[in-house]
């Protein structure tokens, strides 16, 4: 490996080499001004791809020439960028914190489900604006083998949309129509693996060399179980293991999650630059954030976990650098449900801009369950922060299932104990726990071990099924009320609010699913119901539960976009002593205004006080505006009292 203290002139020099290659491959048939764009953003950020490209490849005997090769392909994806796109490129790159805005709002859905293809999506585009959308999640939507394919997390070819959904260019005109509405689209980047079904892998099964070497293919168990010594098992109700045996190759495969899911082999250059490729394809159709999946299983070495090892993150960072190249617009969003300490690793300019938050969404879940929030105001104290750049994406369910990620430390500090815990928790929202109000479902439970993480819709869970089927109007009151408190700590908190579209309804759960041969097995897809046409008819009409729910949320939603203090990520949590009660103020630069906002969520199904002396220790006015209420409130010698699940969102008179 080259010495660090060369790294700079060597750097020069690699691109002083390059470029006039480069020149003669592209220069001649681009545009002058495409060119010289693309000339000046490799320039700008060569000296950022080349040690991470070094670092992970620098010991391959051609590695300049795969460097080239690589730098030709984001040439190549560059000058085939639609203009659109370019200009988007100019315009993000000159406000790089745009997603920090209170007007950002998230929605997530399939596009089967929800519309039934891409062309009948794009008609619900009205929709998505009433609700406020900024930006839309499509699960995904590339073709997948027939049957079980992990919600379409196997990927068959990440250039063809899956036929019954429509082909790319229904995708394309989608994202055109998006960003004519002022909505970004994002999708999914499955880049630990492909499907069994990929060309790449149907290569290594005919036979190709070549192609083999995309992936991890062991001709007996030696190396398999060297590497298993340190494992942890994912998913071992679907199958043992990370390694599952192909007999018409005599071959162990690496497949960290199902045996259709093979593991792609990083360590092979070629690998990187053809699933950056795939990346850039998918910026250049439209795409404005990429959720990468799975990234902390991504790069593997004998004798770890194989889980968040450093060139897991050196990785990222290259596709990342890649990108401010040849499709600066595109930002990432980690998905690494994993110990928070880890989560927080991935944020970054250099690496993920964007990150999902489940720690907030365990600890909004396990609050709901102990009418407390300890843990959350504990976790949230000190690990909500990060760089000033980059944001949250802090949601209350999504289409997977909910694991209790907190940290372990963080509940022995309060005396909880973590394992009896998350135990209690898994007994609670699969209504097993007495007086539980939630009806949620086990995923992956091992009745050995008690371990288990739980499917479920917001609803569901936070009690209005169970509340329907008593036809108890008190516990349906309650449960709404636990909607709206989750979803406007969501929207209050900082980062971006994302929606699973279906819960601005309230939808329950649909176990219709186990009828279906290939999803039966997973329990997440009772969180994943069609779009009920009437349903969503009803969310005018406030005296439904639809229309409660839905009218409810979006007056939230109205005062997010128009409350300066909810932009950025700066939160600084208040320590009451009463532990129902989870507050926070935000607080918006000076430079507009220096709004500040205290935020009071009450926890419990009883009413709570806060003494008025409590917010005067951290500086806060006698005189609010109640923003929910639009009220005017003055604080005297009483306290503040907060109704069963109230949220009071309190903008601090100047």
């Amino acid at each position: 490996m080259l010495d660090a203290t060369k790294l700079p002139q060597e750097t020069s020099r690699s691109l002083a080499r390059l470029l006039p290659r480069l020149e003669q491959e592209f220069a001649v048939t681009a545009a002058p001004a495409d060119w010289a764009a693309f000339r000046r953003r490799l320039e700008t950020h060569f000296s950022q791809l080349f040690p991470l490209l070094l670092e992970l490849y620098g010991d391959q005997y051609d590695f300049f020439y795969q460097l080239e090769r690589i730098l030709a392909m984001a040439a190549r994806a560059w000058l085939d960028r639609p203009t659109e796109l370019k200009a988007l490129d100019a315009t993000r790159e000159a406000h790089a914190t745009w997603f920090q805005s209170e007007q950002m709002l998230g929605g997530v859905c399939y596009v089967d489900l929800f519309a039934g293809d891409l062309k009948r999506l794009r008609t619900q585009i009205p929709y998505f604006q009433e609700l406020g959308l900024t930006y839309l999640h499509l699960m995904p939507l590339f073709l997948a083998p027939a049957g079980d394919n992990d919600g379409g997390y196997a990927v068959s070819d990440y250039r063809t949309v899956d036929p019954r959904l429509g082909v790319m260019d229904d995708l394309r005109a989608l994202s055109a129509d998006l960003r004519d509405a002022g909505m970004s689209l994002v999708l999914d980047f499955i880049f630990n693996h492909t499907a069994d079904e990929h060309r790449w892998a149907k290569a290594a099964l005919a036979g190709d060399a070549d192609h083999r070497d995309y992936y991890f293919l062991f001709p007996d168990r030696t190396l398999p179980d060297a590497y298993e010594r340190t494992l942890r098992e994912i998913f071992p109700d679907k199958h043992p293991g990370a390694f599952t045996y192909r007999e018409e190759i005599s071959r162990w495969v690496w497949t960290t999650f199902n045996i259709f899911q093979w593991d792609l082999n990083y360590h092979n250059p070629v690998v990187f630059r053809e699933m950056a490729s795939e990346m850039l394809y998918l910026a250049n159709a439209g795409a404005e954030v990429l959720r990468l999946d799975a990234l902390a299983f991504t790069w593997k070495e004998m004798g770890t976990v194989c889980e968040n090892l450093p060139k897991a993150h050196t990785l990222v960072q290259a596709f990342n650098a890649l990108l401010r190249i040849a499709a600066p617009s595109l930002l990432f969003k980690s998905e690494a449900i994993v110990h928070p300490d880890e989560v927080a690793k991935y944020i970054s300019t250099q690496e993920c801009q964007l990150s999902y938050n489940p720690l907030l969404m365990a600890l909004l879940w396990n609050s709901l369950a102990t009418r407390e929030v300890r843990m959350l105001r504990q976790s949230m104290g000190y690990r909500f922060k990060i760089d000033a750049d980059c944001t949250w994406v802090n949601y209350v369910r999504c289409h997977d299932d909910i694991g209790w990620t907190f940290d372990d430390a963080d509940a022995a500090a309060l005396g909880i104990d973590g394992y009896d815990h998350r135990r209690f928790l898994n007994a609670f929202y699969t209504g097993r726990f007495p007086g539980s109000f939630a009806r949620g479902l086990p995923f992956q439970e091992n009745p050995r071990t008690g371990d288990a993480r739980i499917s479920g819709t917001l609803a569901s869970l936070a009690g209005l099924e169970h509340a329907l089927h008593l036809q108890s109007p008190p516990e349906i009151e309650l449960a709404v009320r636990r909607i709206c408190l989750l979803h406007a700590v969501i929207l209050s908190i900082g980062g971006i609010p994302l929606i699973y579209l279906g819960d601005e309804i309230g939808t329950i759960n649909d176990y219709s699913y186990v009828g279906d041969p290939a999803k039966a097995i997973d329990s997440r897809w009772v969180h994943r119901p069609e779009t009920d046409p009437a349903k969503m008819e009803r969310r005018h009409d406030r005296a439904t539960i639809e229309g409660r729910i839905y009218q409810d949320l979006r007056h939230l939603i109205e005062l997010r976009k128009t409350t300066p203090a909810f932009a950025g990520n700066h939160m600084e949590v208040i320590n009451l002593p009463t532990n129902q009660v989870f507050a926070y103020v935000r607080t918006a630069p000076v430079a507009i205004g220096g709004q500040r906002v205290l935020v009071l969520a009450n926890f419990s199904e009883h009413t709570q006080p806060v003494a008025a002396n409590e917010l005067r220790l951290y500086g806060l006015s006698y005189h609010f505006t109640d923003l929910i209420a639009g009220d005017e409130l003055t604080l005297g010698d009483s306290p503040l009292v907060l109704e069963p699940y109230q949220v009071l969102w309190l903008a601090v008179a100047a």
